[in-house]
């Protein structure tokens, strides 16, 4: 299937696999590399030597098209913007907005820039500042998110910007890239459905609490870093939305120290990261600490698989998937399906 994203990244499919930390490793994009759709690394969770390990090792696996997510809000962004181009990397995606500045960078380098928004007037500003494509995530998404539904979101942006639009939020099968594409989407990205496959490398007891998950057991709470994020509710969580101010200043602590040693940072560098935060979401410093600290909690489960310690980041999808295929099996039968869907409307078309 030929879409505008498929001609702008060079992959055989429209179908992007998110970078999720701790998730999508040289491994999982290797794997969605290799089913010809767009893998994308989780660069979150890693130093700039791992990120480039991570780079080199998915390179000498597949010589098919992959991506890297970064966090326009960290202290060492332009250096990691660097390293990408130095490895030509193809596709730089966002999970905040990116400056004009990083932007122009990535896009004089021969890089094809991504950038994830979750509201219309953010693929305006990315659009006006060049970049290639939208990323837009509805509500239904994993991990942060907002309030308005895909349905709703997506065709706002399709008809606010001139560059081509992905779909994220709520997306598992083949009808739902067909149902993106007629909304004018350009493909359609997954993040929990790409965790759920066998070639992602969470442990087998959180895929399982995955796949024991209704719809109804995926919720959203800003009790973990202060932000509305979307994740299967368990024990821990509850216990953390029931934790009073003094406790959950401790625990924020406690976590924001443990996440600066596990990523190499220095207390200035976390403080830096932290105030580039405070700016663009006007939160209180608890709530930073927190935010600084949710990677380790996001570590327990996605590494360590420790369900009864660690968050698991969820789309609402997770209450009806039930099964762990291939990356191959499943950006295999999606594309069946779709053709299978698009084939139906026309021959009822022509009745």
């Amino acid at each position: 299937m030929r879409t505008a994203l498929t001609d702008l990244v060079g992959v055989r499919h429209p179908v992007v696999q998110t970078g999720m930390g701790w998730v999508a490793g040289p491994r999982l994009v290797t794997a969605t590399a290799n089913a010809g759709a767009l893998g994308i690394l989780g660069s979150a969770t890693m130093t700039v030597p791992q990120l480039r390990a991570a780079v080199r090792e998915v390179k000498s696996r597949t010589d098919r098209p992959f991506g890297v997510n970064l966090r326009a809000d960290a202290g060492d962004a332009a250096e990691r913007v660097r390293l990408i181009a130095e490895e030509g990397v193809r596709v730089a995606s966002f999970a905040l907005a990116p400056s004009r500045d990083l932007v122009t960078r990535l896009k004089d380098a021969g890089v094809v820039v991504i950038p994830s928004v979750g509201a219309r007037r953010h693929a305006e500003k990315v659009a006006a500042w060049g970049a290639d494509a939208v990323l837009v995530q509805g509500g239904e998404g994993g991990g942060h998110t907002g309030q308005v539904a895909t349905s709703v979101l997506l065709p706002q942006v399709v008809d606010a910007v001139d560059v081509p639009v992905v779909a994220a939020g709520g997306f598992h099968d083949g009808r739902g890239l067909v149902a993106a594409l007629a909304y004018g989407a350009a493909g359609i990205a997954m993040g929990t459905r790409f965790l759920l496959t066998s070639d992602s490398t969470v442990p087998a007891a959180v895929k399982a609490a995955y796949l024991a998950a209704s719809v109804q057991d995926v919720t959203v709470t800003d009790r973990v870093d202060g932000l509305p994020h979307r994740m299967l509710r368990t024990p821990f969580v509850t216990g953390l939305e029931r934790a009073g101010r003094a406790g959950t200043f401790v625990r924020a602590l406690r976590h924001a120290a443990a996440f600066r040693k596990l990523a190499g940072l220095s207390w200035a560098g976390l403080v830096r990261d932290g105030l580039a935060m405070r700016r663009g979401h006007e939160l209180a410093w608890s709530r930073l600490l927190l935010a600084a600290g949710t990677p380790v909690l996001l570590r327990a489960a996605m590494v360590d698989g420790r369900t009864d310690l660690g968050v698991m980041a969820a789309g609402q999808v997770a209450g009806v998937i039930e099964d762990l295929p291939s990356c191959a099996e499943l950006v295999g039968r999606i594309m069946t399906e779709a053709d299978l869907v698009l084939r139906r409307l026309g021959d009822e078309r022509a009745l």
